[in-house]
């Protein structure tokens, strides 16, 4: 089995304002509805400096002291692996503002099942808020999409 596969890296991070959470909704055609922002790590770039510059590219916001709680990650048909950092934190300065990424906004923790969830964020909120889980693992067996957390 080949030890080296081709990798893409990417992170989301959850924004607690006390009982209420920062949430983006998606406008891309390949991946719409409610999820939280992030995006890819740049080459060279450190995983949390990416977090924090991808947090502010979308929302404004300059997070500190991001926490790494899980991963979510597959691997696509053509064997490339992708792999999203899952990050959380209570710590930000500024106000939210949409970016082209889609519209920002605060929704409280109660009420966020209510939402209309890009595909996956209902398993990923999981990893988020459980201590007890890590990683979110998604693969094609004989074509079916088989969805593990773990």
């Amino acid at each position: 089995m080949a030890r080296i596969e081709e990798v893409v890296l990417m992170n989301m991070c959850m924004i607690y304002n006390d009982s209420e959470v920062l949430v983006q909704e998606k406008v891309d055609d390949d991946y719409s509805g409610i999820t939280f922002p992030g995006g890819h790590v740049e080459k060279g770039e450190s995983f949390t400096d990416a977090v924090v510059r991808e947090v502010l590219e979308e929302t404004g916001l300059k997070i500190s002291a991001p926490q790494l709680c899980g991963i979510k990650d597959w691997i696509n048909d053509n064997g490339t692996r992708h792999v999203v950092l899952l990050y959380k934190t209570y710590q930000f300065n500024g106000e939210i503002k949409s970016s082209d990424e889609g519209k920002v906004y605060w929704v409280s923790l109660d009420e966020i099942d209510k939402s209309k969830f890009a595909y996956g964020m209902e398993k990923m909120l999981e990893v988020f808020e459980n201590d007890d889980l890590s990683e979110y693992f998604f693969r094609k067996i004989d074509g079916t999409w088989i969805e593990e957390l773990k």
